[in-house]
């Protein structure tokens, strides 16, 4: 009865079916006559050819274009170029730009209209989006393999040749407007962008963000002289995963001849040290004060990467709390209030930022920073042993290779180097350099946070919240 029940179960619209058509189908694992340890030798085993492994190429063409590729014989394409255009290239009278242009990736082209390039993508199965950091702005599309060559006129066309009309820079105000509301509700964010403002005279002190008194005044003709001006040969590198090195340097060869040279020279950051906090109702406090730190690739950034780790960058652990993290520990003594502590680390090519991330109560904030402070100075004082470096080693060196693991953040990676130095690191090498790093250096590392001037940007109820000369 129950074998009858559960073949109903499974089977409502057969309900007809005779016990013994059961019986048989049920049975046919028992009419088997080989006992199921014997080898099945009349099996072949299929031939599997495997593709042979591949190594990041890369060359550098006449006009200063680089190009970088990695086939990893993916039936997936990723093509990315990378452009030294970031905010930190605007001027006072063009701040904002970047953030426009940005978004008017998609907008018509002096080869296709702005339909035309969405209707393409969506043909081609493909996708276009558009990031942006101080330092460079990453235009990413992906499709499938064989669509690449219609993809790549599209790459060419939102790179190269911009076509900026009034009426469509004029709708990117509301979208503007759209991610002003978003930062707003944002507090991270917000205090990191509030930080690099007061702690830069110039260059990286530009916000990724249009300021509000640019807002809907960012013409044609200043997006027109920023591409102009930055998106040249010299200063873009074209990176391909999932694609042959020959055929992006084609690509490079016959398309991108549009602008050579080098661009508008680079403006040093200069480091100046100060505060801005703002006011508001909630009851967190946001505050992150921090000092210089590390240019990146240098061996000094290794040491402020590992001492990012010993303070603590974050739960190990998902959902759980970083009980290992000295910041942790330190605020933990110090306060019975509940708080979030993470080290602040950011590299750039000329300039670097490190420091301490407070997140707590309103009145609890001003023993939860004052004990995160305390922390670094004991690391200063070599109150650390050989186990934490190790340790934060450890953490770094996963860290880094989990991040290889996704193609988003392996391209991100290859085409940083290659913008910098025309050049690739393995990964290999680059866990030498972290093996590399001495307790002396991480000692120093801290040394130079706490004896420097200090930068603090906070938002909340500041009630309790020291100013950065009483840290």
């Amino acid at each position: 009865m129950y074998t009858l029940l559960s073949c109903f179960t499974l089977f409502p619209d057969r309900s007809n079916l005779s016990f013994q058509h059961i019986q048989q189908k049920r049975c046919y694992a028992a009419a088997r006559t080989t006992d199921f340890n014997e080898p099945f030798t009349n099996l072949k085993t299929p031939s599997t050819t495997l593709l042979p492994a591949q190594n990041v190429q890369v060359s550098k063409l006449p006009n200063g274009l680089v190009i970088a590729s990695l086939e990893n014989n993916s039936p997936l394409s990723s093509i990315c170029m990378f452009v030294k255009a970031g905010s930190r290239y605007e001027t006072l009278e063009n701040q904002g730009v970047s953030h426009v242009l940005r978004l008017a990736a998609n907008l018509t082209t002096k080869g296709a209209s702005a339909f035309r390039i969405c209707r393409g993508l969506e043909a081609l199965g493909g996708s276009l989006s558009v990031t942006s950091s101080r330092e460079t702005m990453v235009y990413t599309m992906q499709c499938l393999r064989d669509q690449l060559d219609s993809l790549m006129e599209y790459l060419v066309d939102v790179t190269t040749a911009q076509d900026f009309r009034p009426w469509e820079v004029a709708d990117l105000t509301s979208r503007v407007k759209l991610d002003k509301a978003l930062l707003q509700q944002c507090p991270q964010i917000g205090v990191i962008e509030k930080l690099h403002e007061a702690a830069y005279k110039n260059a990286l002190s530009n916000s990724l963000y249009c300021p509000d008194h640019m807002v809907g005044h960012i013409s044609c003709k200043q997006l027109q002289s920023f591409t102009e001006d930055n998106f040249t040969a010299g200063r873009m590198a074209l990176v391909g995963l999932g694609v042959k090195h020959s055929v992006l340097k084609q690509v490079g060869e016959g398309l991108l001849n549009v602008r050579s040279g080098g661009g508008a020279p680079q403006a040093k950051a200069v480091y100046r040290g100060g505060e801005l906090r703002v006011q508001t109702s909630d009851d967190l406090v946001h505050a992150l004060i921090a000092s210089e730190g590390g240019v990146t690739g240098t061996e000094e950034a290794n040491a402020f990467s590992v001492l990012q780790r010993i303070l603590g960058a974050g739960p190990c652990v998902k959902r759980g709390s970083n009980i290992t993290s000295k910041l942790t520990q330190g605020i933990a003594k110090a306060t019975m209030q509940p708080f979030d502590a993470t080290a602040f680390n950011a590299s750039y090519s000329d300039a670097g930022l490190f420091g301490v991330y407070i997140i707590a109560q309103a009145q609890s904030a001003g023993e939860a920073i004052k004990a995160a402070i305390t922390q670094v100075r004991s690391v200063a004082e070599r109150n650390l042993t050989e186990a934490d470096i190790t340790r934060a080693k450890k953490q770094l060196k996963t860290d880094y290779l989990m991040s290889m693991e996704s193609s988003e953040t392996l391209l991100e990676e290859i085409g940083a180097q290659a913008l910098a130095n025309a050049a690739y690191q393995p990964p290999d090498a680059a866990l030498e350099t972290i093996d590399a790093v001495t307790q002396e250096a991480v000692v120093n590392a801290a040394k130079k946070f706490v004896d420097g001037k200090k930068t603090m940007a906070a938002c909340g109820q500041l009630k309790t919240t020291p100013f950065v000369d009483e840290i």
